[in-house]
């Protein structure tokens, strides 16, 4: 019975995933793995729009593609070459534990969502014109955390810092964001993905704690600041302010034991030295 059991077990398993995957609500999948590179219907961001994408290729190919973007690159196709092209070289990753029958369904849930009005993928839709000081100041102070976030959510300062914070600056548990700005390709880029983090670590501490728009808006504001200003800005000295307060913490203590250390040594030898004058007293 056990060993029969065990005999079924890989593909009780593989039964279990491929119904986790068919279970998932197209959507909310769209929402966590696709919105922090596509927009229906919202412009570009790293990837393309996706809306009206079924008139641009069959849903047959698009479905391939979903499957495995990279072996559908490496095979050649054009279009999928053209779309590297495009995205400056970033290749779309191959999404995990995905079915050609759930790929069918997310192509479904583009076409319904394309010949929406206004889908609700269309993204934030930010405006060209110029940040305030104002947009910038508040947008340094979420960073910092002195101001609070709606959901609850971990200041950004926690895990990650950028130039010209002053102080010891910010965490490093996460990357440098003084160029972040650039790295997400603009205002619309780096407001996706704000809105809906790409990384598994972000994921799993702002899914349930999303960033609101009056949040995500000012610190777009807060990082193209820092991009704009990180030619002209001084070189990251937080290292060397760290080294330099450790060093001298160093020193503080080495004082205060050597203080100790004499006043302990002055006893000794006042014991040593009684001692040795009462033998000569006691000699002569």
């Amino acid at each position: 019975m056990k060993r029969g059991f065990r005999r079924r077990l890989p593909g009780v398993l593989v039964l279990l995933l491929t119904c986790s995957v068919h279970a998932q609500d197209p959507a909310e999948y769209f929402k966590q793995n696709c919105v922090s590179c596509h927009t229906i219907g919202g412009g570009r961001l790293t990837g393309p729009d996706l809306q009206n994408v079924s008139e641009r290729q069959d849903a047959e190919w698009l479905v391939r593609f979903i499957s495995n973007p990279k072996a559908m690159i490496d095979s050649g196709d054009p279009y999928a070459l053209e779309l590297l092209d495009q995205s400056r070289g970033v290749v779309m990753p191959t999404p995990q534990n995905i079915t050609p029958a759930f790929a069918r369904e997310l192509v479904a849930l583009i076409q319904e969502e394309s010949a929406k009005e206004e889908s609700q993928f269309r993204g934030l839709q930010i405006s060209d014109a110029p940040f305030t000081a104002m947009d910038i100041a508040r947008g340094k102070a979420v960073f910092e955390g002195r101001v609070k976030l709606t959901n609850g959510g971990p200041a950004c300062v926690s895990c990650h810092n950028t130039a010209g914070l002053g102080g010891l600056e910010g965490g490093r548990l996460g990357p440098d964001l003084t160029l972040v700005f650039e790295r997400l390709e603009g205002r619309k880029g780096l407001a996706a993905w704000l809105l809906n983090p790409a990384t598994v670590t972000m994921q799993s501490v702002f899914s349930e704690q999303p960033l609101q728009q009056d949040e995500i808006l000012p610190l777009v504001a807060y990082f193209e600041d820092r991009s704009k200003k990180s030619a002209i800005a001084p070189a990251n000295t937080a290292s060397f302010r760290f080294f330099l307060l450790g060093l001298f913490g160093v020193i503080v203590a080495l004082a205060l034991f050597d203080i100790l250390w004499k006043k302990r040594l002055r006893s000794v030898r006042r014991t040593q030295v009684l001692d040795a004058a009462n033998e000569v007293l006691h000699g002569r």
